[in-house]
């Protein structure tokens, strides 16, 4: 079981401080477009942009955290509770434990405000490392706003996430069924389904609910696994009565291959940390 824990904690992790990545890479977007007064489409970003996005790309793929992080405000806040010292240490940490990762960000829209630029996008992240011999595949997307001043982003907020981490030969193929949103008090399902026949095959498996909070981004709660005796799991939840955040997590294990699955619940209305506008 020593395996199945270090999965866990990177892959809930890991996603998180991806998803923080994707900001970084959208900078270029503060030059040029004072003009603008409403959402525009990213096929309206000239030339110069697209280029420094590239440019932006390379240093997050290069792992150059000193040059990620001159992107960010002294002030930076997101929607976590998170400061730009708590973002830059864990980014530290995950490198450390992915040293190859590649991100790839797409521009959804743009608009101006009040003198700063809010910039909303999708980063797509995925990598492979080695525990004990065995292979492990992590793939994760995020979609985010963030607000931009004086070429530092100043505030962001994730607006859904989804990481998946794939260990050993033969991982479950697993669809997962869960709302992005939910209001205080509200019952939930969730579905993590195995799409492929299992054969023989025992499955192990368990979900996971965890409010996102600080600490949590590095040292996540663990797995209670159990014999399941259906293709997946199925489970009703209860959304706490106060507004937040949560990650719910399914783990589901084969004889030869473990998926683990974990995708940002919000509870509650929805507010933006950037501030009245959209």
């Amino acid at each position: 079981m020593g395996i199945l824990g270090t999965v866990r904690q990177r892959c809930s992790r890991a996603f998180a401080w991806g998803g923080s990545l994707s900001f970084a890479v959208s900078l270029g977007l503060t030059l040029s477009w004072g003009s603008v007064v409403r959402a525009a489409s990213p096929d309206t970003a000239p030339p110069e942009v697209t280029n420094i996005l590239r440019q932006i790309e390379t240093a997050a793929n290069s792992r150059s955290l000193e040059a990620v992080m001159d992107y960010y405000s002294p002030d930076f806040t997101n929607s976590d509770n998170l400061n730009r010292s708590d973002f830059s240490e864990a980014l530290s940490q995950l490198w450390e434990r992915y040293p190859q990762l590649d991100y790839r960000t797409e521009l959804q829209e743009w608009e101006t405000r009040d003198g700063g630029l809010i910039t909303e996008t999708v980063t797509y992240i995925t990598g492979v490392r080695k525990n004990g011999g065995q292979g492990i595949k992590l793939e994760a997307t995020v979609r985010s706003r963030q607000l931009i001043e004086n070429n530092k982003i100043v505030r962001q907020e994730i607006l859904s996430e989804r990481s998946q981490l794939s260990v050993g030969n033969n991982p479950p193929e697993v669809r997962v069924n869960l709302p992005e949103r939910v209001r205080p008090g509200e019952r939930y399902n969730f579905d993590a389904i195995v799409t492929e026949p299992l054969g023989e095959d025992l499955l192990l498996g368990a979900a996971l609910e965890e409010k996102i909070e600080g600490e949590r981004y590095l040292e996540p709660g663990a797995f209670d696994l159990e014999l399941l005796q259906a293709g997946g799991l199925f489970k009703v939840g209860r959304a706490p009565e106060e507004e937040d955040n949560h990650w719910v997590s399914a783990i589901l294990i084969r004889g030869d291959g473990m998926t683990v699955i974990t995708q940002r619940l919000q509870v509650g209305e929805q507010s933006s940390v950037l501030g009245s506008g959209r």
